[in-house]
């Protein structure tokens, strides 16, 4: 009797948001001016969106600046190697 495969773990809410914000700030313009503007999906989570945002500001090197608009502009600084 063969058993049965468990079936595959689905991404979290949070996990789904975080992919699509890092195909935003891996896109060639993010990466070549080093920003990018983000902004909450409405079908996406109050708490995850406040989360993620809480995690990208403690990152070294990393401003997070909440818009008029509505939207978060995420910038960065690359310290240069010695």
């Amino acid at each position: 009797m063969a058993k049965a495969k468990p079936a595959p773990k689905l991404p979290s809410s949070y996990e789904l948001l975080g992919t699509r914000i890092q195909k935003i700030i891996n896109s060639t313009g993010a990466q070549t001016s080093k920003r990018a503007v983000i902004y909450k999906a409405p079908d996406e989570s109050p708490d995850d969106w406040a989360q993620l945002l809480e995690d990208i500001a403690e990152a070294d090197n990393v401003t997070v600046t909440h818009q008029d608009s509505g939207g978060v502009q995420i910038s960065w600084v690359v310290p240069k190697e010695d």
